[in-house]
């Protein structure tokens, strides 16, 4: 199977893909250059208790495999192979597609979050990264006391968990724009994330340029 499926991915490689790929999400990992879009729509097409069972070699075959966990129905199933795979997470890149692919979320809300709470204490960059982008992609509308909470917990000097804290509060200030603006105020962020926070607000053509000179006046 794994011959087979890597003929496929050879099919489909892009060599400016991957070159641009390795550009910006370098992991020391072989890779092949095949867009999402493409690794989507195999996914689809893949046994996954045959395919998650067999060694990945490049990069691709990881992004591939998180997908492949996103198209599982049974959420105690799903959660089991997450924590499996979570230890391969070595990039943003497949840290935030896997999140993506795990819309399972949206129907099992409460039992997910309590799965990936537990991730809150790791002082690992990216399982402290998949935390926040779960939160992101499918936690603000409902849990956004939860996030302000989870957000103060976290104490981590890593870039990649910074920049997805400041992602998430950037969308949370759209989304729920006096609490958050109240969250910020305490200052309870470190100034790098506080500073990043509020680069991706001003970014936004979400939020008034009242709101940005608000911003920018009292933080």
């Amino acid at each position: 199977m794994k011959n087979e499926i890597l003929k496929e991915l050879f099919a489909l490689a892009d060599q400016n893909y991957k070159d641009f790929t390795n550009k910006i999400c370098y992991t020391g990992n072989l890779y092949i250059g095949v867009r999402l879009p493409d690794l989507r729509k195999l996914s689809k097409e893949i046994d996954y208790k045959e395919y998650l069972q067999i060694k990945d070699e490049y990069y691709e075959e990881i992004m591939l495999k998180g997908m492949v966990i996103g198209n599982i129905k049974d959420i105690d199933e799903s959660i089991l192979y997450i924590k499996e795979f979570i230890p391969k997470i070595i990039s943003w890149s497949i840290c935030d597609s896997f999140c993506a692919s795990l819309r399972i979320t949206k129907k099992n809300k409460e039992k997910m979050f309590d799965f990936i709470n537990t991730y809150k204490d790791s002082n690992k960059e990216f399982e402290l990264r998949f935390l926040i982008v779960m939160l992101l992609d499918y936690y603000i509308d409902d849990y956004i006391d939860q996030i302000f909470d989870i957000v103060t917990y976290i104490k981590k000097e890593d870039y990649y968990v910074k920049m997805a804290v400041a992602w998430l509060l950037s969308v949370c200030y759209i989304k729920h724009e006096k609490e958050t603006y109240n969250y910020l105020k305490k200052k309870t962020l470190d100034p790098f994330t506080l500073s990043k926070t509020i680069s991706k607000i001003n970014d936004s053509y979400r939020v008034s340029s009242e709101n940005k000179q608000k911003l920018k006046e009292s933080l």
